[in-house]
């Protein structure tokens, strides 16, 4: 591994366990872990919250200028309250693209995304962070699994959470219509960096894609 600043991004659909593997890589290197997608959700939630249209663009944006996001030892803050628990909520799950794709939205929090990144070794995730977000990372990763793979992690995590009215079917459709939106939005679409390493998680577990990804960082 060089001296230089690291800075790692990690892309992905939706269920592919990036999260989980970015935490573990930064607990296991001693670097600042930025969740994109956590912020994406928690302005997600307060939109929903608001009870503003989802389609409602000149109100989401409105409320944009009112909102604070920030990460402290691994909690993030909406306007000052943790909403750790709040965001993971499916309603959230199933409204969070459609926010994301509005182009204002994204600017913003890129901006947000690249001043955290700025002065600190850190591992950050999403879906346009090795082409977007931090185009000039020195390793850049896409983690992927299939769509069934993905809503059986998603469906499990949500009954392991107490949510029972919810079938697998339910939850292959949501993912699917994701994939559908995020690789189709107009601004800064899921895409794999032509720099990343393709790391397929269907029949690994997390710890064995983690143990990948530090192998590659540190040049094993």
């Amino acid at each position: 591994m060089d001296n230089r600043r690291l800075v790692i991004a990690i892309d992905g659909p939706a269920g592919a366990g990036k999260s989980t593997i970015a935490k573990k890589i930064a607990d296991i290197l001693g670097i600042e872990y930025i969740d994109t997608g956590a912020m994406y959700r928690a302005f997600t939630l307060k939109v929903l919250r608001s009870n503003i249209d989802i389609n409602n663009k000149d109100m989401i944006l409105s409320l944009l200028e009112s909102t604070t996001i920030v990460f402290k030892n691994r909690h993030i803050y909406l306007d000052g309250t943790s909403v750790d628990e709040e965001i993971r909520d499916n309603a959230v799950s199933n409204n969070v693209s459609n926010v994301a794709k509005i182009k204002e939205v994204r600017e913003k929090m890129v901006e947000m995304q690249q001043q955290l990144a700025k002065s600190n070794n850190v591992v950050m995730d999403g879906r346009d962070i090795g082409t977007v977000v931090l185009p000039d990372a020195n390793y850049k990763f896409f983690v992927t699994a299939s769509v069934e793979e993905r809503a059986k992690r998603r469906y499990k995590e949500l009954i392991d959470n107490g949510t029972n009215n919810i079938t697998y079917e339910q939850i292959l459709e949501e993912i699917k219509q994701r994939d559908e939106i995020d690789s189709n939005r107009e601004v800064s679409p899921l895409r794999k960096s032509p720099d990343a390493h393709v790391i397929d998680s269907t029949n690994k577990t997390i710890d064995e894609v983690v143990q990948e990804v530090i192998s590659i960082i540190e040049g094993r």
